[in-house]
């Protein structure tokens, strides 16, 4: 198994603990925002440009998210 698959397994793992702990998906926004800040942390320890970058992946989230609201896929 690689370590992208490794990892997909264990976010999958972490969105059921998610589900088990808040059953409520609108719960669920305090996690995706801790989420989002250990990242944004790890970005900025990495350095100015990987944080920019981080900035960046925001903005194609805020799209990402729009484009789910509009389309109804990811």
């Amino acid at each position: 198994m690689s370590s992208e698959d490794e990892l997909r397994e264990t976010l999958t793992q972490a969105a059921k603990q998610i589900l088990e702990t808040q059953s409520n998906p609108r719960a669920w926004q305090s996690w995706m925002v801790y989420l989002l800040g250990r990242l944004e942390e790890q970005a900025t320890n990495a350095g100015p440009a990987s944080r920019e970058s981080f900035v960046d992946m925001l903005a194609a989230l805020q799209d990402a998210l729009r484009n789910r609201q509009r389309t109804g896929g990811w």
